[in-house]
């Protein structure tokens, strides 16, 4: 039991409807993960997110264990009115309904906002796609690095061959989307049941993406102003423009990647206070006594030299020596990891420790939320065979007896 009490189920007594496939099956992940009720709505054949992606863990993808885990599977043909009207019966139930698919998917199946709303005047109804529901892109097909390239997130590299090639890169469109679809959808709710009034809204996993690289993208619309309205950094001398959000910190110093012993540190001293706690804590009080910088925001930008000395300095200990240091000393300086790597960090092991793969069907970070005297419920497996808890959702949740339930299946209604 909790210091406090709680169990750390924050969304207990909210349920969510979910009819989506693929990547858009991450906003009800989140509220899952928080303890909300997830209800998935799969048509016959399954959501083909289980065969999608790789690596396939004992014959289920990776993204399907890690979406849709912590929710109940019920399969219901649309195509049946006598499916649509369990749907609108979970409805009635619901706190909201996330639309995963092209936008009007639901409605083409009897199942739009105006008959979602006269089922329950509460709903929150949340569609989530590509491009949304307006504009010029809104009816094309799309996969999650078609978002992150439009956004200017996934820039392209050249191949030894000369041709341009996708970049190793971490996807945001598909993992920021959702996380704005449920705040979207939390925030629905709260107003829903303090006025009774619900809403719908929409999130475009593009338009996510392009708002987590706001900096580059506003910072080089504010360019277009005349230059003496708009600046470089003051910490750099309010030089020529310079990049910004794109190749920005190339020529950077002392705030850049460096070589250790063992392999790589980030060192980030571009403020006054810790480039010198750095170069006296080194014994080279002369770096800093030489150049202190500006007070703020200094990268001692294009200074060769001084970033010979530096290399030379942190190819005199391990990672872990230096990690050791910048805390010792009170300077920024952070390992370099790779996907590999980051598990052995003793740093990820003490913040997000896998659950085994024989809990949740493969090794899982957990959420990166942290209770304190609490701790978050843990998700049930992802329901490997679509519909494996329609009957027991039909008979717990809405109520429907054995007969009901034979009669729906004899109808196709639960494929």
């Amino acid at each position: 039991m909790a210091a406090n009490g709680g169990n750390g189920r924050l969304l207990e007594g909210v349920r969510i409807v979910e009819s989506a496939m693929l990547g858009p099956g991450a906003v009800a992940m989140n509220l899952a993960d928080l303890g909300a009720e997830v209800i998935k709505i799969e048509s016959p054949g399954g959501d083909y997110v289980r065969k999608m992606a790789f690596p396939i863990v004992d014959g289920i993808s990776l993204l399907h264990w890690h979406l849709n885990r912590g929710k109940r599977s019920v399969v219901l043909d649309l195509r049946k009115p006598e499916a649509v009207e369990a749907y609108l019966d979970l409805v009635r139930g619901a706190d909201a309904v996330i639309e995963g698919m092209r936008p009007g998917s639901l409605e083409r199946r009897g199942l739009g906002w105006e008959r979602l709303r006269e089922a329950n005047p509460k709903i929150v109804f949340c569609t989530i796609s590509g491009y949304g529901a307006t504009g010029p892109y809104k009816d094309m097909p799309s996969h999650g690095i078609a978002y992150d390239a439009w956004a200017g997130v996934a820039r392209p590299t050249v191949d030894a061959n000369g041709f341009p090639t996708i970049p190793s890169y971490t996807a945001v469109g598909i993992n920021a989307g959702p996380l704005y679809a449920a705040l979207g959808i939390l925030a629905g709710i709260l107003r829903a049941r303090a006025t009774g009034q619900g809403c719908r809204f929409e999130v475009a996993q593009s338009d996510a993406a392009a708002a987590f690289n706001w900096n580059g993208i506003e910072g080089n619309k504010a360019y277009e102003r005349p230059e003496d309205e708009v600046t470089g950094n003051d910490g750099d001398g309010k030089g020529p423009r310079r990049p910004v959000g794109d190749n920005s910190m190339t020529e950077s110093v002392r705030y850049q990647y460096y070589r250790s012993k063992d392999g790589l540190v980030l060192f980030m001293a571009s403020e006054r206070e810790f480039w010198k706690n750095f170069a006296y804590g080194v014994g080279r009080p002369e770096l800093f006594d030489q150049n202190p910088g500006a007070k703020y925001a200094d990268h001692a930008r294009g200074n060769v030299e001084l970033r010979r000395t530096l290399a030379g300095i942190f190819a005199q200990r391990t990672t872990e020596e230096w990690v050791r240091f910048g805390q010792e000393v009170n300077t920024p300086l952070c390992p370099v990891n790779d996907v590999k790597s980051i598990t052995r960090d003793p740093q990820f092991r003490a913040r997000l420790p896998f659950r085994p793969h024989e809990e949740a069907g493969t090794e899982l970070m957990p959420s990166p939320i942290r209770m304190i005297d609490e701790d978050l419920p843990v998700p049930t497996r992802a329901p490997v065979e679509p519909g494996r808890d329609t009957d027991e959702v039909l008979a717990s949740v809405l109520g429907y007896d054995r007969a009901r339930i034979d009669a729906l299946r004899a109808a196709g209604a639960l494929g």
